[in-house]
């Protein structure tokens, strides 16, 4: 009988996600990232937002609120707190008077903000193309 080391044991593991399949918990991963406030908050963090930016950094709460906008201040918070569950997003807290809570991406949201990144560029980059497909296909 052939033992097997950690790292055979983790490879085997990592080539058992397939999100085609029904019980895969990559399938949560994909629909948590798709969401467009995971998105737009990952690349405000990034610092790829309107403002641009010198790179990833650290916002408080109101900042990110005011640069989202049209997000709840409900949805802001559950999307952060998942965020940081899943390990993308770091949560610190400042004991001020009043306290002072930022966020910043992990490395792990960094590395995915070169995806999300993309996917927001070129929805930028296609959308007149997208709205004459929309009228063509209306049109019937």
């Amino acid at each position: 009988m052939a033992t097997t080391t950690a790292a055979q044991k983790r490879s085997a593991a990592k080539a058992e996600y397939d999100a085609f399949l029904a019980g895969c918990p990559s399938r949560d991963l994909l629909e948590r990232i798709s969401n467009k406030w995971v998105a737009l908050i990952i690349a405000g963090l990034a610092g790829t937002g309107p403002c641009g930016g010198d790179g990833p950094t650290a916002m408080r709460y109101s900042e990110l609120s005011r640069l989202l906008a049209g997000i709840s201040p409900k949805m802001l918070t559950q999307t952060l707190r998942a965020l940081e569950r899943d390990g993308l997003v770091s949560r610190t807290v400042v004991p001020t008077v009043p306290v002072t809570v930022s966020y910043e991406l992990t490395p792990l949201g960094l590395s995915l903000n070169d995806v999300i990144s993309a996917v927001k560029t070129w929805a930028q980059d296609n959308m007149d193309d997208v709205f004459a497909a929309r009228v063509d296909h209306d049109r019937g």
